[in-house]
């Protein structure tokens, strides 16, 4: 009953076949938020793959509806061991997107999972159904080489992360707050910084969704009759981007350009962004002058344009669109007003001289900004756990450069959150052919197996 061999045990789960049977099982649940047809496999997901498995580690478990209309299910599981001297949160999504079943390499499927060399393939391998099941297989072997926890738990299981999460807030703020309260959060869902680099990170950007509208007449006009007496919205639209964010993809709208705190940029001091081999190569001089690309990712806002639209792009014609519009979307970290974020927008162009361009905050997809004091002691407790682990201590993001719903565990729970990612940059989460490495979920196992056995350990926590 020793550390050594809870981790050992975790390991052999994952040498001996266990982790992949028990990941393909959940693969081949389509599970995916975004279509209504998958509706009753949300459910399903919960229900018959995630309840079982935690019931046999001793969770009571409960289905627990959405207090929206409509909205996807929830399961809340938990775990208390009389006199246990705190209680930790843990959190996961069973929903993924689409399919997108067409798109993957040659024989591969999204609901099938196969391995070729050392990656698992397969829709949810990487977010979020391979990350929790390398969650469960760690707490698994705690459980059964100390014979329980040493502390009690819960486990928040939603199935609608991808489409916003509805109905978490309302949940975590009115029916289940003082049922899920805790001393500590640990969750996995992300990238690790790069594959070989466990990372801790302690909240996450937020995204706001703009949408950018110039609409100035109906229909279409032929560009030989009337190009140079009318206005072309396109034109107008580009334009306007060009004034929200300059050709390297700086912000120009000063409410949206942040504080980079000392503490933070010590933090980043020395990190890469990496997507390992086969991800796309960093573009050091895009984004903001003076900082790193791990400052821009993990320290600043970033304004994406996402979609862009006039006339019809798969058949163009000799036409002067009547209006065009842009999806776009801010990234954002804490401190950044995400209230005054659309009105900024506005002001700023209405000023820069494009009053036709209506400025619209779209509806879903908004995250908030959260971030931990790097300096939090259960950052440092965290972080040595792991490097007792792995022998080299973890790379401490303050805040994913990506968005997760971490404001409601951070601000409406108040808890200290840290998160353990097992994926990587290259995964290609939410596309075909996303797949989970294989070193990194073994070496995850280990992780979740140290850091779980130390949470038992008498005196464990953050001071």
């Amino acid at each position: 009953m020793t550390r050594e061999a809870a981790i050992a045990r975790a390991e052999a789960y994952f040498d001996g076949g266990g982790f992949e049977a028990d990941l393909a099982r959940r693969v081949a649940v389509a599970s995916t938020s975004q279509e209504e047809a998958a509706r009753p496999e949300l459910r399903r997901y919960l229900a018959d793959e995630v309840a079982p498995v935690l019931a046999g580690l001793g969770f009571v478990c409960e289905v627990v509806e959405n207090p929206e209309e409509d909205g996807p299910p929830f399961l809340c599981a938990e775990r208390i061991e009389p006199g246990a001297p705190l209680t930790l949160l843990s959190y996961a999504h069973g929903d993924v997107v689409r399919g997108l079943d067409g798109g993957w390499r040659g024989g591969l499927s999204p609901w099938s999972l196969e391995r070729r060399g050392e990656r698992f393939y397969g829709r949810g391998t990487a977010d979020n159904k391979g990350q929790h099941s390398v969650n469960l297989g760690a707490l698994a072997a705690v459980i059964t080489e100390r014979g329980g926890l040493g502390f009690s738990m819960k486990i928040l299981f939603e199935t609608g992360e991808e489409v916003g999460s509805p109905g978490l807030r309302a949940l975590c703020a009115g029916e289940l707050r003082d049922r899920l309260k805790a001393d500590l959060f640990v969750a996995s869902d992300g990238p690790r910084l790069a594959p070989d680099r466990p990372t801790i990170f302690l909240g996450s950007r937020g995204a706001e969704p703009v949408e950018l509208v110039v609409d100035l007449r109906e229909g279409a006009h032929h560009s030989g009759n009337w190009g140079g007496a009318l206005a072309n919205p396109a034109t107008i639209l580009s334009a306007a981007i060009a004034a929200i964010v300059d050709r390297r993809g700086a912000i120009l709208v000063p409410e949206l350009r942040p504080a980079l705190p000392d503490s933070v940029r010590r933090a980043l001091t020395g990190l890469e962004v990496s997507a390992g081999e086969d991800g796309p190569e960093v573009d050091v001089d895009w984004g903001e002058p003076g900082l790193t690309p791990a400052e821009r990712v993990y320290g600043w806002n970033s304004f994406e344009v996402l979609a862009l639209h006039a006339g019809t792009p798969e058949n163009p014609v000799n036409a002067i669109p009547g209006s065009a519009r842009a999806h776009c979307q801010l990234r954002f970290v804490a401190g950044t007003d995400a209230d005054g974020i659309v009105p900024a927008i506005r002001c700023h162009l209405e000023h820069a001289g494009f009053p036709e361009v209506e400025v619209r905050a779209r509806r879903g997809g908004r995250f908030a900004a959260t971030r931990l004091d790097p300096d939090h002691p259960w950052v440092g407790w965290a972080s040595g756990s792991i490097a007792k682990t792995t022998g080299t201590p973890p790379v401490v993001l303050p805040n994913l450069g990506g968005s997760l719903p971490n404001d409601v565990f951070a601000d409406i729970l108040g808890l200290p959150t840290i998160w353990v990612p097992h994926s990587y940059p290259g995964c290609s989460q939410h596309a075909a052919n996303e797949h989970l490495l294989a070193p990194v979920a073994r070496e995850g196992l280990a992780i979740m197996a140290g850091l779980f056995w130390d949470l038992g350990e008498p005196g464990a926590g953050g001071g």
